[in-house]
């Protein structure tokens, strides 16, 4: 997307991302449970996600419509707003966070999320580990992917 523009999320970002975060899980995962208020969502965005990783915000026309969190080298939030998924706005964050990881980068989905799984598998992720739930606040079963630029190919 040509008017799209990335920089690092200021502290001021918190509403906004956290209203991105809660309307992509509501639109993309209805099944997931909502454990979080809003109000919660902007007290952890601001007061944890914010301060302790490297957070960068898509913008068009000045509005936040997608982020990003890097906790080292694990991806800890990839969300885009619904109405801007689809256009790429995910695609050049990613790509940015593998400039940023050259040595490799981690996350962790849902197993039912089909549509973030496609995602990451077209953009070179592995499924390295699958899990029950028991490791995540959700309960969800989930799968940990790895991006590896230098791997060579399983088959």
């Amino acid at each position: 997307m040509k008017d799209c523009a990335i920089r690092s999320a200021r502290s001021d970002d918190a509403e906004a991302i956290a209203d991105v975060h809660l309307d992509s899980r509501r639109e993309a995962m209805p099944w997931l449970p909502v454990l979080h208020s809003r109000e919660e969502g902007i007290a952890y965005f601001a007061g944890h996600v914010l301060i302790h990783e490297e957070v960068l915000v898509a913008e068009v026309n000045e509005l936040v419509v997608g982020f990003i969190a890097l906790e080292g080298d694990h991806v800890d939030h990839l969300y885009i707003a619904p109405s801007f998924q689809g256009r790429g706005i995910g695609d050049k964050l990613l790509a940015l966070a593998k400039e940023l990881r050259p040595g490799g980068l981690t996350l962790w989905t849902f197993q039912r999320n089909a549509r973030a799984r496609r995602f990451y598998e077209a953009r070179g992720f592995v499924a390295s580990e699958f899990n029950d739930g028991s490791r995540n606040v959700e309960r969800e079963p989930d799968v940990r992917y790895v991006w590896l630029p230098n791997a060579l190919p399983l088959f």
